[in-house]
């Protein structure tokens, strides 16, 4: 299979969302537009609109003097989350029991091998990371590409306090709903596999407000 080359611009943006969801920008820290250029090795242009483009998802908010930063989720914020998240990725994870390919399964499998691995050692970004690729696969797989890209911005959001809560609590203590999802699906219980994500997402969003509850007062 040949290799593509992904335009710069993609390539910058890509390269700053992964900062985002896998917790090397924390929620509130400002980093200056020149400096992720530096990081990146990239141009400024191209820089520009990954923050353009990621502004628009939610993602990141321009704070002045040419100063970018995560926002900071609140609790008015989470509820929000909380009903989105919780009305789309169950009836997403439903929709691709029929659907998903025995390849996409296996791959579900070795994320979630992965991710174990990564808690047993205490490894936050590899957690993050093997759990959003967990969740990106499945949703792929529900053919519902207008839902699966609204969830997607749903995460730019909710990965950073995600990251927060890791730093404080540590892996081992995170829910993992994954293994009754991984057996409902393999079996075609579309019903499970619908309750199994709905728990695994009330119980992330429990680690975020408990971990807001200690920080600060409700907005």
């Amino acid at each position: 299979m040949e290799y593509v080359k992904l335009p710069a611009h993609q390539s910058v943006y890509e390269d700053i969302r992964d900062q985002i969801l896998f917790g090397d920008m924390a929620p509130g820290q400002p980093v200056t537009i020149q400096g992720l250029a530096d990081t990146l090795k990239a141009g400024m242009t191209p820089v520009r609109e990954a923050i353009r483009r990621l502004t628009s998802d939610g993602a990141l908010n321009m704070t002045g003097n040419r100063r970018v930063s995560v926002p900071v989720i609140t609790h008015t914020c989470l509820e929000e989350l909380e009903f989105m998240r919780k009305t789309l990725e169950p009836e997403l994870a439903f929709r691709a029991v029929s659907k998903i390919t025995d390849a996409a399964k296996e791959m579900l499998h070795a994320h979630d091998d992965a991710l174990n691995s990564a808690i047993s050692q205490g490894d936050i970004k590899g957690y993050l990371t093997h759990n959003y690729h967990f969740h990106a696969i499945l949703y792929q797989a529900a053919q519902a590409p207008i839902m699966t890209a609204t969830v997607d911005r749903l995460w730019l959001r909710f990965g950073p306090s995600l990251r927060v809560v890791c730093g404080r609590h540590g892996t081992m203590n995170l829910p993992d709903k994954h293994a009754d999802l991984l057996a409902a699906l393999d079996s075609k219980d579309a019903r499970c596999v619908r309750e199994a994500m709905a728990e695994d997402v009330h119980q992330g969003i429990i680690q975020i407000r408990e971990a807001l509850d200690a920080t600060m007062k409700p907005d």
